[in-house]
C-alpha cells in the first residue's frame, strides 16, 4: 500500500530517498482535510492560483484538472491537485456559502444534521437576506420561506432606519402578520427575535410580510434570517 485508506496520504516506502518530500506532502494533504474547510462546493473550474492546503468540493460538470472527479475533494498540494473521496457523514465548512454542510455520499448538504444509508437527510438551515422596503402600508419579501420548511424562528436587524408616517411595525406572513413580531421599533440597529410559539411548517413557498402601524413605510432596509428544519426522502 502506497497511500493511507482514508485521506490518501502518501506513505514512505522502504529505502526511499528524500523521505522528507513524501512526509511534507502528506502533512499538506492532512492540513487541507482536517477540520475541513472547502473554499467552494459549486465552483467547477479550478482556480488559476491556489495555495498548499486549499480544498474544494468538485461538483458535477467540473472541467480542466477537475474533470472526472465529481464528488471528490480536490486539495492543492506541491503544485498540483490531489483528490480524496469523502465518506458519507463527513462534515465541512463551505467558505463561499458561509455554511456548514454534511456529505450524503453524493453531494454536500447545507445544514445537514443526519443522513441515512440511502441519503435521507435531516437539515437545519439559516436563510439570510436583505430586504429593502418601498413606500406603502406593507412590504412583502422577494425571498421566501422554502416549501416544506419547518420554521422555528425568523430573526432580523434593521440596517437602515425605517422611515415614513408609521409608529411601529408588525412582522409575519399573510394571514398572520404578527407571527414573528409586533410593535417593532424603527431605529437602525434594532433587532427582531421572532421566536415562534411552536414550529410552523409551510407547505408552499411563502413571503414574509412587514406591516406598518399608524401610517405607511417610506423606506428603510432590514436584514432577515429564517431558521428552519428540512427533511429529504431516501433515494431508490
Amino acid at each position: 500500500m502506497s497511500e493511507t485508506a482514508k485521506f490518501a496520504l502518501p506513505l514512505v516506502q522502504p529505502a526511499q530517498a528524500q523521505k522528507h518530500v513524501t512526509v511534507n506532502e502528506a502533512l499538506v494533504r492532512l492540513d487541507g482535510m482536517t477540520q475541513l474547510t472547502l473554499a467552494s462546493a459549486t465552483e467547477g473550474t479550478p482556480p488559476v492560483a491556489a495555495e498548499d492546503g486549499d480544498s474544494y468540493a468538485v461538483p458535477l460538470g467540473a472541467v480542466n484538472a477537475w474533470e472526472g472527479h465529481a464528488g471528490e475533494v480536490a486539495v492543492w498540494s506541491n503544485g498540483g491537485w490531489v483528490f480524496v473521496t469523502p465518506a458519507i457523514g463527513w462534515r465541512a465548512w463551505i467558505a463561499d456559502a458561509g455554511e456548514a454542510a454534511l456529505f450524503d455520499g453524493v453531494s454536500w448538504i447545507a445544514g445537514g444534521l443526519a443522513v441515512s444509508a440511502n441519503r435521507a437527510v435531516s437539515a437545519f438551515q439559516v436563510l439570510e437576506f436583505d430586504h429593502v422596503l418601498a413606500a406603502g402600508a406593507s412590504s412583502s419579501t422577494t425571498v421566501e420561506i422554502p416549501q416544506y420548511a419547518m420554521v422555528f424562528a425568523v430573526t432580523g436587524r434593521i440596517k437602515t432606519a425605517l422611515t415614513g408616517t408609521l409608529t411601529s411595525w408588525d412582522f409575519g406572513v399573510s394571514g398572520s402578520t404578527n407571527r414573528y413580531g409586533s410593535g417593532l421599533g424603527l431605529a437602525q440597529g434594532s433587532w427582531i427575535s421572532g421566536m415562534g410559539g411552536q414550529p410552523t411548517t409551510y407547505w408552499s413557498d411563502t413571503p414574509l410580510e412587514l406591516t406598518a402601524n399608524g401610517g405607511d413605510f417610506a423606506g428603510g432596509e432590514v436584514r432577515l434570517a429564517i431558521h428552519y428544519y428540512s427533511a429529504t426522502p431516501p433515494v431508490v
